[in-house]
């Protein structure tokens, strides 16, 4: 029992304390804990074989490659562990007061089990405050303590080592929730007992007390299209297209765009995984929302959400989000779920969007009615442009809109569009200028997006960024450095003096007032950085017309619609009957790639097949122009 050393020390009746159970799946959490006990000491914890191995690092770690921390081989934890923030009663095993000082996800350089039994294991970091290459190395003879559980934490020279710094006093706020030691100390919340939040004392209850009733929960199996079907154990989700103004029809759900990372929730058997919208697990990343999560009695489910910070005014703020997740404060996490594409051992794929809202709502009425970090997103069906309206007047990033008959598909469709308020979207970093006057850090940051496999230049933004972030961002780009722009058209003569180029690996959420004439962002300013998007799928993002994306809204058979220039027939013949995509959608999908594949057909022999009545119909070669084929302007072939 790889766990039964952490339960033998521990009475689940008094401490709050997570009992857990191994993992099973595949998971790479890293956190470490600042635990001010009997003395004060850090806990390093490394998810492996299904439990966070676990040192007490008593200085706490260090950037300096020149210091070694003693690092004291614990008991292993169950990976819930990795969220737990609050206070251990006095009496209890390890009683005190528990802090996430840090947390995100590792990765080991080599064979991590071999090297964990060898007693040396060497990794990567990449959290919130601890970043770059580090080694584990057990100690021998007297120094490893009568049973070897003395082992040294070692920071490897890289470009996050910082010589001379402690990090423990320059970063010493909880990375989960901004809160410094004194105050989760001084929360009477923070006190837990069998899951329910007390004053004062905890009181001598039995352990063998009956647990609580669950609440009824809603059957998917009534919904229409619901089908019986394992949990996945991953999951893509489903996208919007970016379109000029909203659809109309009250066949239309539209809701708020919330301005925070997308997160789908794998909860099964009751154990957590929060995925991004790439597939990472930033299950410590979000730990409160992690653990809101495993405290419910929910069945086997995934939800589809976004986690945000909410502003006084009760709008978002991804800019506040980034503080918190940095350690300095400024909000709550929330997550607004707005979708259920699996629940309770249906999958629910199929069921129309409305049935599977209903099913949402109740499930999270009955389970957490007025939680504060779990929120069912609402929507409002029909009359678009005036909730576009609105969310605009109110300060909002805009709304998303979404088909209510339609089903979930894990890719981007035009099922559901988003109309934006403020022009906004991602950029890669490229360079940076040198700061003037009393600034620190640097200047401007380069901006640019990927047309293709050329990274075109964008522009610079200056505005937006606070001294902290002037300096943690400068430290990254610093280890960044290149000597040639990545850029295929960079700026050059004055507009290059001072220019420091960097490889494009970060990309920055920016704010702008439009595009100049000659492809210049206009008024940029900096929101922060997406660590959910790797920098390739960086495009410039053009807003498509609406008009193809209303149900009958689509020209009917016989007329025409046009897609970058050129007419279709039968735009809304069904072509891949499999899936329900359409000539018109198969059209904009062609129109949205071609920057990418057109320059790698060029000069090639071509055959076409055509397909008169579809994929399923009746197909053949056209090897040659002939008088069937319409007019091509401007093409050479």
């Amino acid at each position: 029992m790889p766990l039964a050393e952490y339960r033998r020390r521990r009475r689940f009746g008094r401490t709050p304390e997570p009992a857990g159970e191994r993992n099973r799946g595949p998971g790479r959490l890293y956190a470490i804990q600042k635990h001010a006990a009997t003395r004060l000491h850090y806990d390093l914890r490394l998810e492996l074989d299904g439990v966070l191995k676990s040192w007490a690092v008593p200085k706490g770690p260090s950037l300096d490659p020149g210091e070694k921390r003693l690092a004291v081989h614990v008991e292993d934890h169950p990976v819930e562990y990795g969220g737990f923030e609050g206070i251990i009663p006095e009496g209890e095993y390890g009683g005190g007061t528990v802090m996430v000082w840090d947390r995100g996800e590792w990765e080991p350089l080599g064979d991590p089990g071999r090297a964990y039994q060898k007693g040396h294991l060497s990794f990567r970091l990449a959290g919130r405050k601890l970043r770059g290459e580090w080694t584990l190395a057990r100690m021998h003879g007297a120094a490893g303590g009568e049973e070897g559980q003395n082992w040294l934490l070692i920071k490897k020279r890289d470009e996050a080592a910082r010589p001379g710094s402690e990090i423990t006093e320059e970063e010493p706020l909880s990375a989960a929730t901004g809160r410094s030691i004194e105050e989760i100390a001084g929360d009477a919340h923070a006190l837990w007992h069998s899951g329910q939040p007390v004053d004062g004392p905890v009181p001598a209850l039995e352990e063998t007390a009956p647990p609580a009733e669950k609440p009824a929960q809603p059957d998917p199996a009534v919904l229409p299209g619901a089908r019986p079907a394992p949990m996945p154990e991953t999951i893509a989700p489903q996208m919007a297209t970016l379109v000029t103004e909203p659809p109309a029809g009250g066949h239309w759900l539209h809701e708020i765009k919330y301005d925070g990372y997308r997160i789908l929730a794998l909860v099964h058997g009751g154990k957590v995984r929060l995925l991004t919208r790439r597939g990472k697990n930033w299950t410590g990343t979000f730990a409160p929302v992690a653990a809101s999560l495993s405290r419910l009695p929910l069945a086997d489910a995934v939800l589809d959400g976004e986690v945000a910070v909410l502003r006084p005014d009760g709008t978002t703020d991804f800019q506040a989000l980034q503080n918190v997740l940095e350690g300095l404060g400024g909000g709550e996490m929330v997550y607004f779920v707005f979708d259920l594409p699996w629940y309770g051992g249906y999958d629910l794929a199929a069921v129309p969007l409305a049935a599977r809202k209903r099913l949402l709502r109740e499930l999270l009425a009955a389970l957490a009615p007025g939680h504060p970090t779990l929120r069912y997103s609402d929507h409002l069906e029909g009359n678009g442009d005036i909730v576009y309206e609105q969310a605009c007047r109110l300060g909002l990033e805009g709304i998303v809109s979404k088909r209510a008959d339609s089903g979930y598909l894990q890719k981007r469709t035009r099922n559901w569009l988003k109309i934006k308020c403020l022009e906004r979207q991602e950029f890669v970093i490229g360079g940076y200028t040198e700061p003037g006057g009393s600034r620190h850090g640097f200047g401007a940051l380069l901006l640019g997006y990927y047309e293709g496999e050329r990274l075109r230049f964008a522009g610079r933004v200056g505005t937006g960024f606070d001294e902290r972030t002037l300096a943690a961002l400068a430290r990254r780009l610093a280890g960044l450095a290149r000597p040639e722009p990545p850029f295929a058209d960079p700026p050059t003569g004055r507009e290059a003096r001072g220019v420091h180029w960097v490889a494009p690996e970060l990309v920055a959420e920016v704010d702008f007032a439009g595009w100049t004439g000659d492809g210049v962002l206009r008024q940029p300013a900096f929101k922060g950085l997406r660590e959910d998007k790797p920098p390739r799928e960086v495009i410039r993002e053009r807003p498509q017309p609406v008009e193809a994306s209303a149900p009958g809204a689509v020209p009917p058979a016989g007329q025409s619609g046009r897609i970058a220039g050129v007419k279709l027939t039968n735009p809304a013949r069904v072509f891949y009957p499999g899936v329900g995509i359409t000539k018109d959608e198969l059209a904009r999908f062609y129109e949205e790639i071609a920057g990418w594949v057109l320059p790698r057909v060029a000069g090639r022999p071509l055959t076409m097949v055509r397909c008169p009545e579809g994929q399923a119909g009746e197909c053949f070669y056209q090897k040659h122009l002939n008088e069937t084929m319409p007019p091509l302007k401007g093409i050479d072939i």
